[in-house]
């Protein structure tokens, strides 16, 4: 007992203490809002279809150099580029190239393997995962399987990285759950650690 009541104490000191970033409590009342990059990137998976045309309709996975090959448009740059901007430049391609007159383009994400968090610490299945648009810490706890019964949930801290600088971010969990507090916006490249409890 002694020695984990030791790890913890060790484990919650280091993530309250940094040099190079700035430490925020996510409270009661307090709204935490990112600006969301939906953009995709190399090793995102998701599917174009063509109104009507099923030969042309189907999945794709972004290579490492950004592109797919489409057919009739060959190589086509997708990195950096919003699903509705793919979508339209595949329509502008078909009809300018007068293999389509009208076409109706979608394109729907399967898979963000270009954005991942981290979940970390006291929670059931630590690892990393895909972020999906929109996902809060209490989503991204429940894809790690949820806490684990020694889980200091409101020492709940998010480490981001802005403009250079590492901001951590603590968020009171249990404030979440009872509504009392907005959840956590999360963004690609965050780190999300949960302590265990100190007894």
């Amino acid at each position: 007992m002694k020695t984990r009541t030791l790890a913890s104490l060790l484990l919650l000191l280091g993530t309250s203490l940094g040099t190079a970033c700035s430490h925020r409590r996510v409270g009661k009342g307090a709204i935490e809002t990112a600006v969301e990059d939906t953009t995709l990137g190399a090793g995102d998976v998701f599917e174009i279809r063509v109104f009507g045309e099923e030969k042309l309709s189907g999945k794709y996975q972004v290579g490492p150099d950004g592109t797919i090959r489409f057919p009739f448009l060959g190589v086509v740059t997708v990195r950096g580029r919003e699903a509705d901007q793919v979508a339209n430049d595949i329509s502008a391609g078909l009809r300018d190239g007068q293999y389509l007159r009208d076409p109706h383009v979608s394109v729907f994400v399967v898979d963000s393997a270009s954005r991942r968090i981290s979940v970390l610490g006291a929670v059931a299945k630590p690892g990393t995962f895909s972020i999906a648009p929109g996902m809060t810490v209490v989503q991204g706890v429940s894809n790690a399987g949820g806490f684990t019964p020694l889980a200091s949930k409101d020492d709940t801290v998010v480490t981001r990285r802005m403009n250079g600088k590492l901001e951590r971010h603590r968020v009171r969990v249990s404030e979440i759950t009872r509504g009392d507090a907005e959840d956590f916006l999360l963004r690609a490249g965050d780190i999300v650690f949960v302590p265990e409890r100190v007894f």
